[in-house]
């Protein structure tokens, strides 16, 4: 089949590359631009080095591991996401559709997409996005792997904004995040009028689900300080 991946914009990488790897070659048998004008407009407002981490994971299942020390930012966050987006909203419209093959690969490539955020992302937001995503599509072993994530990259302030989610799910994952951050970073927290209340429910969990003594004795302090409070 004659190449048409050839402008930067709209290829995600030569055939040649992927050599050694028949299911990703199935993918590069069509261009960007057969995944629709949205994805294909997304793709060429790209970043190289946001486009690169896309390609290096396509390449095979090591480079995530390969790629953690590429150049990644908050705009790549951003980029990622709404390509995420994109590629999951063309999936979903294609499912009613024939031409099982070609929805195939779109999958792959978002699903590629959704694994570069897993490993990258510091975004609460984009967090959101890929605990959904993983939801909708019955993905427990992801919903897995974003909570050890969660609990290995992001800080304590974010967790918190994160445990304040609409979605329950995710609010779930980060209550239970909360539990694993030491019981002198949670203290610490109390004096945060927006993360206070969430600091201390977890505070209670730890001393009532792990039995944590130094917790047990800061929600009786803070039981103590409520009733002298109502007394006044």
């Amino acid at each position: 089949m004659p190449s048409r991946l050839l402008a930067p914009s709209s290829r995600i990488l030569r055939r040649s590359e992927f050599e050694t790897d028949l299911g990703v070659e199935l993918i590069l048998a069509v261009t960007i631009e057969d995944f629709g004008g949205r994805v294909a407009t997304i793709w060429s407002q790209l970043r190289p080095t946001t486009r690169q981490l896309v390609e290096r994971a396509l390449q095979s299942t090591a480079s995530t591991s390969q790629g953690r020390n590429a150049p990644y930012d908050a705009r790549a966050d951003l980029e990622l996401s709404k390509l995420l987006e994109a590629l999951d909203e063309g999936v979903s419209e294609t499912r009613v559709l024939p031409g099982k093959q070609e929805t195939d690969k779109l999958r792959s490539v978002a699903d590629t997409c959704a694994t570069v955020l897993l490993e990258k992302t510091q975004s609460a937001e984009v967090f959101i996005q890929l605990i959904e995503r993983a939801r909708q599509q019955h993905d427990y072993k992801r919903v897995d792997e974003l909570a050890d994530a969660l609990a290995s990259r992001f800080a304590p302030s974010e967790i918190c904004e994160l445990a304040r989610s609409q979605n329950v799910v995710v609010r779930a994952l980060a209550q239970e995040a909360l539990t694993q951050v030491p019981t002198t970073v949670l203290i610490g927290m109390l004096h945060d009028p927006i993360d206070a209340e969430v600091a201390r429910e977890a505070l209670q969990r730890q001393a009532r689900d792990y039995g944590s003594e130094h917790a047990r004795q800061i929600v009786s302090a803070l039981e103590q300080i409520d009733v002298d409070a109502e007394e006044m």
